[in-house]
Order: C-alpha cells, then structure tokens, then sequence
C-alpha cells in the first residue's frame, strides 16, 4: 500500500475514534429530528447532508434487520467523488456502532465507480446483511442540503427518493 494511501486511512480511522468518544459521553440515542441534529453536531461538529445521509441508512437497516442498538456492525467503502467519510459518522451514530468496539470498519479500497459510497450493514447475531449503494447523482442533492438549516436537513435526507439503492449483501 503506498505511503500516502496508508497516511490517509490512519487520518480517517483516527477521525472516526475521535468521533466515538464524543458519541460515548452522550445519551444513548436520538429520537426527535432536533435529538439527531445535536447528537450529529455534537459528534461530528457540524450537522450536515452526509450525517442526515448516513442516520438515514442506519435506521433504515436498523428496522430491517430487527436490530436493537450495538446489534449491527458498519463495513464502508468511499467512493473517488465522496468529499468527505462523513456518510459512516451518520450510520454509526443511528446503530450505535464504534470502531473501538470493532462494529465499524473502512474499507482501504474504494467504492465501484459511479458510487459516492457503499455501507455494508451487518446484524452481529444473524450475519443477516445490508449493502446500500449511494450513488454519485447524490453528490449535488446532498451538498444542496448544506444551503438549509439543520432540522431541514434532517427532513431533506429522510424523505430524499434516491438516496440509495439496498440489497441483501450474501458475502463475508
């Protein structure tokens, strides 16, 4: 792996622990539209159309996998346009998932071309898996969000038609 690749990896795990403490000195979980805006913000710093992305998918594989909180772990892909691995944040904060408790991982390769980012979203207990697809067309819709306020980011992402593409993923 070339030096820059490996640097890259070290500065976005080292991101997303940093994340994660901040996401243990918190309550639980969020259930209001207003909770996950200051748990997002408190978390990450800034509330934007990635995080409300990334909740957005956690819940989703939440309820359809059957998944209490801590029951599903996160395996992401980034894509080559994704400006930011900010969509992982989002998804471990709606599962309750942290890479100190090795429930979330990042890929060292990226996303198929054409996807701003691939989440895998496993149920520990089951191994009954998600894979959702973002695709790039995204891009402007979610930076587009950054223009609203927060709760109205929130809204955009939870009622976006698009967002992503879900299947059940068979691999391990």
């Amino acid at each position: 792996m070339a030096r820059a690749d490996r640097t890259e990896r070290i500065i976005r795990q080292a991101a997303l622990a940093i994340a994660v403490v901040g996401f243990l000195a918190l309550p639980a979980a969020a259930e209001t539209p207003a909770e996950w805006v200051e748990l997002g913000t408190h978390v990450h710093g800034f509330f934007g159309g990635f995080i409300a992305a990334g909740i957005r998918i956690g819940l989703d594989a939440q309820q359809r996998l059957h998944a209490q909180p801590r029951e599903l772990s996160i395996h992401y892909y980034q894509g080559e346009k994704a400006p930011c691995p900010c969509m992982v944040d989002g998804t471990m904060l709606a599962v309750q998932a942290s890479p100190g408790q090795g429930t979330v991982t990042i890929a060292p390769e990226k996303a198929p071309p054409g996807l701003l980012a691939v989440i895998v979203v496993r149920h520990r207990k089951t191994g009954q898996a998600l894979r959702y697809e973002v695709p790039d067309s995204q891009l402007p819709v979610m930076l587009g969000w950054n223009k609203l306020e927060p709760l109205q980011r929130y809204t955009a992402a939870m009622q976006a038609e698009g967002l992503f593409a879900m299947a059940p993923d068979t691999s391990r």
